[in-house]
């Protein structure tokens, strides 16, 4: 398991530098709208898939999916506390629903806008609707009013919350686009964008299971998700974990979803115990070093 603080994004093709950010009102999501007859949404993913992007291009697609929809607002005393985790996927990969609430027992405010399954990997918001009666859809009032009960909340993408993501992300399934370096980092940090946070800490996985298989490969991702988070203001951090075999001893939504409870009572399998604490351990770092606030996202 190793960590990655600081790299240099993804090298690609310039085209969507001449042609400036996509305009998602085309699309059926809120933003500007031109003369121009859009290209077909499976078609630009197609390019992207293709042809790569720069680092200033991911950035720029980045910031125009987190702008098509709200930016959350915070209360000025969360400033700071403010944090969030993202895993590049996997197979029995419940970390979230374990981490997500013990932040939240540390003291952090965790916002946390995930996704459901893409590819082979599972998708966190489909365990938890394996438990009756959870709804993963919430409004930012209504995210707010959950962080000040109870300190972490995990939602998906919507009409209001990065709209343009939620677009993309049903399309790459279907368009053979799951594993763009670029698609992804955009994905993952358009989300992280939106919620404003402070800090963020990235869980790049490599192996048989995982997207991106071998770790040199997984290592560019982590760089271009740590290089573009810094350019958008977040203070973010990438381990990357093996994904050789399945993490812990559950596959399947309902499974997994007790095997996290177990982990949050120091039970359940040592694997993942060990990988939510070592995501931990990032925060508890970031904080002593750099003290309340200095990072915000804001």
């Amino acid at each position: 398991m190793g960590t990655w603080q600081k790299g240099a994004g993804h090298s690609g093709g310039t085209w969507l530098g001449a042609l400036g950010a996509p305009r998602w009102g085309h699309w059926g999501v809120p933003g500007g709208v031109t003369g121009v007859p859009p290209p077909p949404p499976g078609a630009m993913l197609m390019a992207i898939r293709l042809r790569g992007m720069d680092a200033q291009e991911t950035l720029a697609l980045t910031r125009s999916m987190a702008a098509s929809g709200r930016l959350l607002a915070w209360p000025r005393g969360w400033r700071g506390r403010l944090v969030d985790k993202h895993s590049t996927g996997g197979v029995g990969d419940k970390v979230s629903l374990a981490l997500a609430p013990a932040l939240a027992a540390c003291g952090c405010k965790v916002p946390m806008i995930s996704g459901r399954g893409l590819g082979h990997t599972g998708g966190t918001l489909d365990k938890l609707e394996a438990i009756p009666g959870f709804c993963v859809s919430q409004s930012p009032e209504q995210m707010q009013s959950i962080l000040e009960q109870v300190g972490c909340c995990i939602v998906g993408q919507s009409e209001e919350l990065v709209p343009a993501d939620r677009v993309l992300y049903s399309l790459r399934d279907v368009t053979a686009t799951v594993d763009s370096l670029p698609l992804i980092t955009a994905s993952i940090l358009s989300k992280k964008a939106a919620e404003q946070i402070s800090a963020l800490v990235l869980d790049v996985k490599f192996g048989s299971a995982a997207l991106y298989p071998t770790l040199e490969s997984a290592r560019e991702l982590a760089q271009s998700l740590v290089a573009v988070g810094e350019e958008l203001g977040i203070r973010t951090a990438a381990v990357l974990s093996s994904m050789e075999q399945p993490l812990g001893r559950c596959v399947g939504n309902a499974l997994e979803v007790l095997e996290a409870l177990q982990c949050l009572e120091g039970r359940g399998p040592g694997d993942l115990r060990e990988l939510v604490t070592v995501l931990g351990q990032r925060w508890d770092g970031d904080r002593d070093g750099d003290g309340d606030g200095d990072g915000d996202g804001d």
